[in-house]
């Protein structure tokens, strides 16, 4: 995966955690089969404050992958693919 496209995939996915977490995605989530497909299986059981919590840990998790991916792009999926070619 390139510089460009990581930049993006982590945008994206950083965007979403945001809105989750300060701009009312966790209200509009709570208790809906939309959370249980975009957060996890378990968050229609849970509260809006349990989605932001999630959300806000998921927002660290992306901020501190996306850092190690730019410095080491064997981390980032697809990163490295070998073709067996030596």
């Amino acid at each position: 995966m390139g510089t460009l496209v990581w930049i993006l995939v982590c945008s994206l996915h950083g965007l979403f955690w945001t809105w989750v977490v300060f701009l009312g995605g966790a209200d509009r989530l709570e208790g809906t089969l939309a959370s249980g497909c975009l957060i996890s299986i378990f968050a229609p059981r849970w509260s809006a404050e349990g989605i932001r919590l999630f959300g806000l840990l998921m927002l660290v998790g992306t901020a501190i992958w996306f850092i190690i991916g730019l410095i080491d792009p064997a981390a980032r999926p697809l990163g490295t693919v070998s073709h067996g070619v030596q």
